[in-house]
């Protein structure tokens, strides 16, 4: 090993204690903002291994080195780094300083020791894959309200047609609205789509299709799709960044998942029987209560057989939105059974 000269001490010293500060950063994103264990622990260990790949660089000696006084670089400022508005532009900001500072440390480690400089590059490399799981899975945090109404219309469970009924539910102050039918070709669907993205953009409402990545797609609306269907990591690579994608899951395991996916929510069910599909396996409201308490950092969806009978059993559970078919959409008013809900989840709120 090379005895590196002082200037060059010290700036491996200052880019490594950035590189450290970064990645503890994001460490604790994911261990707070997410609860993701697996992200927190691979995020650890690229901390601790930066430790011991920065040892046969002899930075003992660059304390010694230091000079904060004379530092040029100490009070030079971008506005940017005053303006961190969300969890998301802290994680991104997190990733550059690590991303660079390491960059910074294997170019200069090779001057000394190349053995190091190979370690500081496969480490670069281990970061780019944990921050992009945490950098997509921030990026949805508070797209969504907390707490929010969303109906599902599936014409045959409706009581008026499919166009009465979405009107009705939108001036009821759903807040998603997702069109699910399963036995519609591709072309009515898709024409459906575009009058349900249209109503739901005039209402402030967010319009979702169920399972049909291609149509949403297609459309401009969000997808909603189950623990079977293409999954969320995938269509992250297709969609584009700003489209809502939902995942239905039973276990926390599959909740966690999601997140790390990328899914701007999660549906948690199914709660009780339903009339829209045959659910054998009810998880009820002891999985709600897992879900509030991991705590999962984007809106958790109570799924199946929401009624204003039992919406009080999900509220008491810690799960602040739910998604209704045919307690809203099978009666004469479902503007009114909207507001009747949307006043039981104003209430759950106090």
């Amino acid at each position: 090993m090379k005895h590196p000269p002082a200037n060059t001490l010290r700036l491996l010293d200052a880019a490594a204690n950035r590189a450290r500060e970064a990645v503890r950063c994001l460490e604790d994103a994911a261990r707070f903002m997410l609860s993701d264990r697996e992200t927190s622990a691979s995020l650890k260990a690229i901390r601790h291994d930066l430790i011991a790949a920065l040892k046969p660089l002899g930075l003992t000696d660059a304390v010694a080195c230091r000079d904060i006084e004379g530092d040029i670089g100490k009070n030079i400022k971008h506005s940017a780094q005053l303006q961190l508005q969300s969890a998301a532009s802290v994680v991104d900001a997190a990733f550059g300083r690590a991303s660079e500072a390491l960059r910074s440390l294997e170019e200069f480690a090779k001057t000394i020791d190349l053995s190091a400089a190979r370690k500081l590059e496969a480490l670069r490399y281990q970061l780019y894959g944990a921050a992009k799981v945490l950098q997509m899975a921030c990026s949805q945090i508070g797209r969504l309200p907390t707490a929010m109404l969303c109906v599902l219309i599936t014409e045959s469970l409706c009581r008026h047609n499919w166009i009465q009924t979405l009107d009705a539910v939108l001036a009821g102050g759903a807040d998603m609205v997702q069109l699910r039918e399963k036995n519609l070709d591709g072309g009515e669907l898709c024409k459906r789509g575009q009058c349900l993205v249209e109503r739901c953009r005039r209402a402030g409402s967010v319009p979702v299709i169920n399972d049909r990545f291609d149509v949403a797609l297609a459309c401009g609306a969000g997808v909603h799709v189950g623990q079977s269907d293409m999954p969320c990591a995938t269509l992250r690579k297709l969609a584009p960044a700003e489209m809502i994608i939902g995942v239905s899951t039973s276990r926390l395991d599959e909740a966690h998942q999601a997140v790390r996916d990328g899914a701007s929510y999660i549906g948690v069910g199914p709660m009780f029987a339903s009339r829209t599909k045959a659910k054998p396996d009810l998880v009820g409201v002891s999985y709600a209560r897992q879900v509030a308490g991991a705590p999962i950092p984007i809106p958790a969806l109570a799924i199946s057989g929401i009624t204003l009978d039992n919406i009080g059993q999900v509220m008491a559970a810690g799960v602040r939105a739910v998604a209704v078919s045919s307690a809203i959409i099978g009666t004469d008013d479902p503007a009114a059974a909207c507001r009747s809900f949307k006043q039981a989840l104003a209430a759950g709120e106090t």
